[in-house]
């Protein structure tokens, strides 16, 4: 099969990542355009990666011509518009990064024209991929981990990041662009969420301009099969570090996170206590990536398609209402 012809769409710093793994496996992939509303971004991009690659500044040209297999998109959320319509009308397969929109209806009509097309989509919830939470997740889904009683996650940092980041209407606030990582995870391992009550407060940047995003939050989910989750996140913790870290207690087993790819299980069903660790050093954006290629290959399934994206999305708004409200939200 010939490398498929691969883009970029948003030439951040972020998108450095997923150039580099592209670059990485060049009997799979062929990055052939760059695309940002700035062409010095794009070019540079093609200077460090792919110095043929085609440089655009709008992507509508982009996908006309350059005939595209995958388009990897590294928006931020307010920059969304119909670049999700407009590749699945023409059957090029996706890897967006998250959150997806910033708005319900925005993502379930990406999910619908992704869907009816039929493309291949991975959005880059990328601790799905961790060694450890791989493992965890078939315990749960094996049964063996019995049910699922308690999940708590946190995420803490302390820097301004973009501009664009420290303003709700172009960002969704903390909960919604970065926490959402954890909101993910705990769908993912915890099940269907049913309600939600989060409480957020901008208490360590009312003095800096235009800091409309929460900079503590704390937030409860509800599960269906009746078990709790807890994410506690701040912007006002240790500068210059990123700290998420998660605990599972289900019937048959509590699980210690330090990150994604270290654990440690102990299995708490038996007459005697077991202790398991779990320490890998994989790389899971690459793994996201693989993952997509196999399901275009294929023809499978990833393992976070875009509705998925959505359902995460669904439940971090939800929690903002509840903030907003002050009320608890059913879902």
């Amino acid at each position: 099969m010939k490398p498929l012809r691969t883009a970029i769409l948003g030439c951040g710093g972020f998108a450095n990542r997923h150039a580099e793994n592209i670059v990485s496996m060049p009997s799979q992939l062929e990055l052939a355009a760059f695309c940002d509303i700035s062409p010095d971004h794009a070019q540079a991009f093609a200077q460090k990666y792919a110095k043929d690659a085609k440089i655009y500044t709008d992507f509508h040209p982009m996908l006309d011509e350059a005939r595209l297999d995958l388009l990897v998109i590294c928006l931020p959320p307010f920059g969304h518009t119909d670049e999700v319509d407009a590749a699945a009308a023409r059957g090029i397969h996706l890897l967006i990064e998250k959150p997806v929109a910033l708005t319900t209806e925005q993502a379930w009509k990406m999910v619908e024209a992704a869907e009816s097309s039929r493309i291949k989509t991975q959005v880059g919830f990328m601790y799905r991929f961790g060694a450890a939470v791989t493992e965890l997740k078939s315990l749960i889904d094996s049964g063996k981990a019995g049910p699922l009683g308690l999940m708590s996650a946190r995420y803490f940092c302390n820097a301004l990041h973009a501009d664009w980041w420290r303003r709700r209407d172009k960002s969704g606030g903390q909960l919604v662009e970065q926490v959402i990582h954890m909101v993910d995870l705990m769908r993912y391992l915890m099940g269907d969420p049913v309600t939600v009550y989060s409480l957020q407060n901008n208490l360590f940047h009312r003095d800096v301009a235009d800091y409309t995003v929460e900079d503590v939050s704390g937030t409860v989910i509800g599960f269906k099969n009746g078990g709790i989750g807890v994410i506690y996140a701040s912007n006002g913790a240790i500068p210059g570090k990123w700290i998420n870290d998660y605990r599972l207690v289900a019937r048959n087993l509590t699980a210690e996170f330090s990150d994604a790819n270290h654990a440690t299980f102990t299995y708490t069903g038996g007459p005697y206590l077991q202790n398991v660790s779990i320490s890998s050093d994989q790389d899971y954006y690459r793994l996201e990536l693989s993952d997509l290629l196999k399901a275009i290959e294929t023809g499978g399934d990833t393992r976070t398609p875009l509705r998925e994206g959505a359902l995460s999305l669904d439940l971090a708004l939800a929690a903002t209402r509840s903030a907003e409200s002050a009320a608890v939200v059913k879902l």
